[in-house]
């Protein structure tokens, strides 16, 4: 049987629990490191080797079902699903996500110019 990959989550990150873990499992199935069919380990294994609650890993594996990343059969555990993901630009966790940041940015009083010059930022690397 093929190790499963080492997952992470920091405690100093400021990211939720669940999204950090949701990122390291959608990059695994995306870049094919988890291919079709393969199965994720139990939502108990993972909270138990990580230190989070099992409702944390529900919840990101929740995420990779609503993206269809993973199918969850009663029985069968939460395999990797056959079809490829839907491209990153056609997500609607992606969409969400935007959202969220548009929302947070502008709670902090940027405007629409800043929003943008910050993400321009961000995907050109720069600090």
């Amino acid at each position: 049987m093929t190790e499963f990959p080492v997952l992470t989550v920091r405690s100093t990150d400021p990211t939720p629990p669940y999204e950090q873990l949701r990122r390291q499992l959608a990059a695994l199935i995306h870049d094919g490191t988890l291919a079709g069919g393969q199965r994720l380990p139990p939502l108990r294994q993972i909270a138990g080797d990580l230190g989070l609650a099992v409702g944390t890993v529900a919840r990101t594996y929740r995420e990779l079902e609503a993206a269809g990343l993973v199918e969850s059969r009663r029985g069968r555990g939460t395999r990797v699903t056959d079809i490829p993901p839907p491209r990153a630009e056609d997500s609607p966790a992606l969409l969400r996500a935007a959202e969220e940041f548009v929302q947070r940015a502008r709670a902090f009083g940027a405007e629409r110019s800043a929003i943008v010059a910050a993400v321009r930022q961000v995907l050109d690397g720069s600090p």
